[in-house]
């Protein structure tokens, strides 16, 4: 609650009216403590990311709030909890450096060189290496901090989950199925040299593609990069403040997300909460989150795979989502939020949960294809956060981030 708080402080937009779906600061609110995927990840398949997310929103809060040295401590305390955040390392690199370091310049100007501030840089790396001698200082006295990496970066489980990511790859993986199987049977390929390992078992292992080149860790971790750098030199050359750092933010969590090595699905609410603080402000921004949220949530819903939870989940799911797209048209009336070809896509989420969990169990590829629902679930919510992904690129690079100021 302190969390959120704070975060929905650093909002702009009119003060609250009569009908809360038209106060900024409420609507945010429930965006952020009702999130659907926290819910069920927390409290349904028990994890433990709630309070992690809440120190990276306080963490937030303090850059827009200029206290720049709280939000490093902050961040570098969350990078020790839970390694994922390093996706987002990169945002926050850059904004300290260039908001903070640099004493007499404008954060949304240029830069005057002779005012960097070389105290303020050992400032800020000296939290960096107080938390992290706090941290791993008892592994390195023991001799363990190399089994502690080794943990940490995992790379012999393989380029994905058991459960594919939506990503990059579980296209990727998916095209290569299909141009396999249409190998074999207009016998383009021989049989003999295909890999034994199936990428469809839902294992953890390691695994080699049939047609298309495999991929290899470094092969991610440079498409990674790849994705990640546009964010990071717009930040750095058109900066527009706190609001520029957030939206580099997540551009660099979604970018991880898609062609980082060995995704969790999970991983997705890493975009999606920040993203919130951002839809309550402007319109733009507002459709992107209905896309992201509404496909990354739904892509969790192989996590709960019971009977008794199909009902449960289905029910937050519509709770969630009917208050998102209420309460954001509401704040933005005369604003189309989506264009009919992504109101007709969220709408195929509708018969792609009927097939995968009403119908398929019911036929004989039960059986014979278990691992289908979840590819059809990755496959079409991956097209989904690419497409949000690259629209949010689109709107960093075209569009201001002024927000728009309502009236009373």
């Amino acid at each position: 609650m302190l969390c959120t708080s704070r975060c929905c402080s650093c909002v702009n937009g009119k003060r609250g009216g009569k009908d809360p779906l038209e106060n900024p600061l409420f609507v945010l609110s429930a965006l952020l403590l009702w999130n659907f995927g926290l819910l069920i990840v927390d409290h349904i398949h028990f994890q433990y990311n709630g309070f992690l997310f809440g120190l990276l929103l306080l963490s937030i809060a303090r850059l827009f709030q200029k206290r720049h040295l709280e939000g490093a401590f902050l961040f570098a305390v969350l990078l020790h909890f839970k390694h994922i955040y390093l996706y987002v390392a990169p945002s926050y690199g850059m904004y300290l450096l260039r908001s903070y370091c640099f004493t007499a310049s404008n954060p949304d100007g240029p830069l005057r060189w002779r005012s960097f501030s070389f105290r303020r840089l050992i400032a800020l790396g000296l939290i960096v290496c107080l938390v992290s001698a706090v941290s791993l200082g008892p592994f390195l006295a023991w001799g363990q901090l190399p089994q502690v990496f080794s943990r940490l970066f995992p790379f012999k489980r393989g380029l994905c989950h058991a459960y594919w990511a939506p990503n990059i790859w579980a296209v990727y993986n998916s095209i290569d199925k299909i141009l396999s199987v249409l190998g074999l049977k207009y016998q383009f390929l021989d049989p003999a040299k295909m890999p034994k390992a199936a990428m469809t078992g839902g294992l953890v292992q390691e695994f080699q593609h049939s047609v298309l080149p495999s991929v290899t860790p470094l092969a991610t971790l440079l498409c990674t990069a790849i994705s990640v750098l546009p964010s990071v030199f717009c930040l750095w050359f058109k900066p527009q403040g706190p609001r520029g750092f957030l939206r580099c933010l997540v551009l660099c969590a979604l970018s991880s997300f898609l062609f980082g090595w060995h995704v969790h699905e999970k991983a997705i609410l890493l975009a999606i909460l920040p993203l919130s603080l951002l839809s309550v402000e402007r319109s733009r921004d507002a459709g992107i989150y209905l896309i992201l949220s509404t496909t990354g949530h739904f892509s969790l819903f192989p996590l709960l795979f019971t009977a008794p939870e199909l009902p449960i989940k289905i029910l937050l799911m519509l709770l969630f989502s009917v208050y998102s797209f209420s309460s954001l048209r509401a704040l933005f009336r005369k604003e189309p939020l989506l264009n009919w070809l992504e109101a007709v896509y969220l709408i195929g989420l509708i018969p792609v949960e009927i097939v995968c969990e009403i119908v398929f169990p019911f036929t004989s590829w039960a059986q014979k294809l278990p691992f289908l629902p979840l590819l059809l679930t990755s496959v079409y919510c991956a097209l989904g956060i690419i497409y949000a992904w690259l629209k949010l690129y689109i709107s960093a690079f075209t569009g201001p981030l002024e927000v728009k100021q309502k009236e009373e």
